[in-house]
């Protein structure tokens, strides 16, 4: 990469929107954050406000080009919290009601009775997901369906729809550009991603209106550049893909049988299979990795909706602790968990339960039970969910060796060693562990030569701390058996 040659990622994730310029070693130079207003309008509903996501993004980057960095910002890459709904109108930008953000559990109805009439098999083969609230089309069905005249504008072609990166991306171009990445495409439910092509089948099936759909480009391209107005003057965008895609690249997994596992608001354990789109046999999700100069590369993916954000409502909601960092020295303090644990299905269970109905409890709860043991059940859980989806990977013939981690929680020594002593493998902590802004400013310095090659990138990974597993056998077939006892629990019975 040319000294002095930067680029600024924009990191929309969904509890807050964040700017961070990056050299060419990876380094962040200068960063801003605003955190993100969660809407919680009845029981599994949760949106967000897009003019708030929009004005937050302004002001974050403009924050972070006012710096001596920003001078040197020759391209931007984008990455998003996926799967997150927004319908605007064409003609003004402006959304016809909040997004509905991917935690939304409302259209488990409108699943269920696709999945009652036979159609998830179909929906599996073409676009590696099962018919989940998770996914856009039932989104984008619920907004035309419900939201007044929603339903004669799309007919008419007066709508456009967008993941968050597709909403940014008409904002910051005024209009210009309609588009997204394939990675993003993908988390839809209405993309063939084996044809690399909005699906037509789908679309009638949904009744969705093919006009709402933007274009789908390689997640490093021309996506054309901002208005000059906006930042001072016009500057590319040349990668995008949604934040667990932007992750794998972050951390270089660019080899078949490398994984990551992202500890955010939710965790996302990605594995890559290369050019093969395997077809899980245990209801985890195929998905593109990553698509350059028109080829995908795929991976296997597990999604557990509430890992960090179970943390913030301990801070936030039950007050038991002042900031996540506490987490770590209660869980530390203690000899074992006592037999408390919490499934934090908050909004559900995700893979590879796929329980939109299920909610949360803490069980085992005595009269010696106290603060330390809520908290480490709540940090023992994310290591719990993040084994059931290893466990997946390994049912489908995976053979992963290590695991790559990033994300907030990764600060949390604690937690890192747990994690590895219940996997019974080894857990690699990098040196810059946003690397899901990484990765989305990786795509763009692809684009724009600053990088070669994959493997240009693939050299400038660091490693920051390794855990290995130190856990007796016998203890962790303990611990995961009370946790499967615990999810059988709270699991929804049909």
């Amino acid at each position: 990469m040319t000294a002095g040659r930067l680029i600024l990622a924009i990191d929309q994730g969904t509890t807050s929107t964040r700017a961070i310029i990056f050299d060419g070693d990876g380094r962040a130079l200068a960063s801003a954050q605003r955190e993100l207003k969660q809407i919680y309008p009845r029981d599994g509903w949760v949106e967000h406000d897009p003019e708030e996501i929009w004005q937050a993004t302004c002001e974050v980057c403009r924050a972070v080009l006012a710096q001596p960095a920003g001078a040197h910002v020759e391209a931007i890459g984008i990455t998003n919290q996926r799967e997150t709904t927004v319908v605007w109108e064409r003609a003004t930008g402006a959304p016809v009601t909040n997004a509905i953000v991917w935690q939304d559990r409302r259209t488990a109805d409108w699943c269920a009775r696709h999945r009652q009439a036979g159609h998830e098999d179909m929906v599996t083969s073409r676009t590696g997901l099962l018919l989940d609230p998770y996914f856009s089309a039932g989104k984008i069905a619920w907004i035309l369906e419900n939201v007044a005249g929603a339903r004669a504008a799309a007919d008419k072609g007066a709508l456009a729809f967008g993941t968050i990166d597709a909403f940014l991306l008409w904002r910051l171009t005024g209009g210009r550009r309609h588009a997204t990445d394939a990675t993003n495409a993908a988390r839809t439910l209405l993309f063939d991603i084996h044809d690399q092509d909005w699906d037509r089948d789908l679309l009638a099936l949904f009744n969705i209106p093919e006009s709402l759909l933007p274009d789908v480009k390689d997640s490093a391209a021309d996506f054309g550049a901002t208005e000059a107005a906006l930042f001072g003057r016009p500057i590319a965008i040349a990668g995008m893909a949604g934040d667990q895609q932007a992750a794998t690249v972050g951390q270089a997994c660019f080899r078949p049988g490398m994984v990551k596992s992202t500890f955010g608001t939710g965790c996302f354990v990605m594995l890559n299979t290369g050019d093969l789109a395997v077809r899980s046999r245990n209801r985890l999700l195929t998905t593109i990795a990553y698509r350059l100069g028109g080829k995908a590369t795929y991976a296997l993916e597990g999604s557990v909706f509430i890992a960090g954000a179970a943390v913030q409502w301990l801070r936030d909601g039950l007050r038991l602790i002042a900031s996540a960092a506490d987490s770590e020295a209660l869980a530390a303090q203690l000899d074992g968990n006592g037999g408390v644990y919490l499934v934090p299905a908050f909004t559900g269970l995700g893979a590879p339960y796929w329980d939109p109905h299920a909610r949360g409890a803490i069980f085992g709860l005595t009269r010696d039970s106290g603060i330390a043991e809520i908290v480490r059940a709540t940090l023992e859980s994310v290591s719990y969910q993040t084994h059931d989806l290893i466990a997946a990977m390994r049912g489908d013939g995976a053979r992963p060796k290590s695991l790559r981690v990033d994300g907030g929680m990764v600060a949390n020594g604690w937690l890192m060693q747990f994690l590895a002593d219940i996997l019974d493998m080894n857990v690699e902590r990098p040196t810059v562990t946003e690397t899901t802004a990484l990765g989305a400013a990786y795509l763009a310095g692809l684009h724009t030569g600053l990088f070669t090659s994959l493997d240009d990138i693939e050299r400038r990974w660091q490693h920051d701390a390794s855990f290995e597993p130190a856990l007796a056998a016998d203890k962790r077939r303990q611990l995961l058996a009370g946790w499967d006892d615990a999810v059988g629990r709270v699991r929804h019975q049909q």
